[in-house]
């Protein structure tokens, strides 16, 4: 891991990310980026432009059973969304975020086309939960240590299915017995049921970033508000660390992401600059 740094910012997140298993930047984005984003979404929404997953693809609690069900070809995730516009890859290098994943990850950061790398388009009433899970789960890198970068365009509460993650567990080594056979925590065990007592609410507002350990488990309830929970979210690693050959990690080369990752953190909001794609 990288020293700790000498920016009091940076060390303050150093520490709460090595302990908790994630932190939350605030007001990274300002709002003319964030309407220019969801703009741009809501164009790839209506008509879809894909490649997209659907509610019925995922196969969570509250899930349509398949596509021509009420709700089944209600899109969760628009996929590839570093290529999809300029303004997507300029969000991947943010340069708070970067300053940030600098300190946690080190100079040479990259983005994984393979993992997350999509906009979060989370439906009123045909939204489904999402159980408790690790994201590596179905990652295969040497190492596992990567960072989920999760982008706020609006209020991210309870209601609309806000993120919810145990404090910690990024820590943890938990026994293959403690999980089910989609890799869920079995919540009918005592000691995963105490782990899931000390749950927390991440509720973002909108212009937060929320970045968290690929260890950390967490999860999401469905969307009870009426509008359309949008987020952006990209996974990044170390350049040494290498997904492994023949894998789903290994399907699309990693982007190496430049921009200021060693230096201190920006004292301001930057705007996103750049087309509308």
């Amino acid at each position: 891991m990288p020293p700790q740094s000498s920016d009091p910012a940076l060390a303050a997140y150093q520490a709460q990310f090595a302990q908790q298993g994630y932190v939350v930047l605030p007001g990274v984005l300002d709002s003319v980026t964030r309407q220019r984003l969801i703009g741009q979404i809501q164009r790839a929404l209506e008509p879809l432009l894909g490649p997209a997953e659907f509610e019925a693809d995922v196969g969570y609690p509250g899930s349509p059973p398949d596509r021509h069900a009420p709700g089944g070809a209600t899109p969760r995730r628009l996929l590839h969304a570093y290529a999809r516009s300029e303004e997507f890859q300029a969000l991947a290098s943010q340069p708070q975020v970067l300053a940030v994943l600098g300190a946690l990850l080190g100079d040479d950061v990259q983005l994984s086309q393979c993992h997350h790398n999509c906009i979060m388009t989370k439906h009123p009433g045909f939204s489904s939960a999402t159980l408790w899970h690790q994201d590596v789960r179905y990652w295969s890198f040497q190492r596992p240590e990567l960072i989920s970068v999760w982008f706020a365009l609006g209020d991210e509460t309870a209601e609309n299915g806000a993120l919810r993650v145990i404090p910690g567990t990024h820590l943890l080594d938990v026994q293959a017995q403690r999980l089910d056979a989609e890799l869920f925590l079995r919540p009918d065990l005592p000691e995963n049921q105490a782990l899931i007592d000390g749950a927390q609410t991440v509720a973002l507002e909108a212009g937060d970033v929320l970045l968290f350990h690929c260890r950390l488990f967490h999860a999401a309830g469905r969307n009870h508000s009426d509008t359309v929970k949008l987020s952006p979210v990209f996974t990044y690693h170390q350049g040494d660390n290498y997904p492994l050959a023949d894998t789903r990690s290994a399907r699309f080369p990693s982007i190496a992401i430049t921009g200021d990752v060693s230096g201190s953190m920006p004292n301001r909001t930057v705007e996103i600059n750049g087309g509308q794609g």
